[in-house]
């Protein structure tokens, strides 16, 4: 199946994505404090993982919902940032979350995935699952794109 989104003419944020996917960049803070790891880059497409255990628990015990949206926005925005010309950069209009079941102590892997992406917007989604492969979350957001003066410095 071919990739509907089409390639920017320029590439340095898939540049750069694939610069941390190597170890040549440094993730972005969140990553580091959640313990993020990137997995895998291409146009369009990003997969992230998290060794989720008690340390992201909330007061019940399980994975705390955020921590999923957290994985879940990063990987859907690194995945819209690989869409992006040079001069180009984004905002986050909307996050929506669908969760499938309780986790504890599992490696999750969050695969992010722009479904439409127009001049100024994108629709990405997000699928996370557990190491056995089964659904924990369905995730959805939608992103404006900035230039010039909205852009500079983001």
């Amino acid at each position: 199946m071919t990739n509907p989104i089409p390639s920017p003419k320029t590439t340095r944020h898939l540049q750069d994505m694939e610069k941390m996917l190597r170890g040549e960049l440094p993730p972005p803070p969140i990553a580091q404090l959640l313990g993020l790891r990137l997995t895998r880059v291409e146009p369009g497409r990003v997969v992230m993982e998290l060794d989720a255990s008690a340390r992201h628990a909330n007061p019940m015990g399980t994975l705390h919902g955020g921590v999923i949206c957290d994985l879940s926005d990063l990987a859907m925005g690194a995945a819209m940032s690989t869409t992006l010309e040079d001069e180009e950069s984004f905002t986050t209009l909307d996050l929506t979350s669908k969760f499938f079941k309780p986790i504890w102590n599992a490696r999750l892997r969050a695969t992010g995935r722009v479904v439409k992406r127009t001049r100024t917007l994108g629709l990405i989604e997000c699928e996370v699952e557990d190491d056995k492969g089964s659904l924990v979350a369905k995730v959805f957001s939608s992103c404006m794109v900035l230039r010039g003066d909205e852009a500079r410095g983001r």
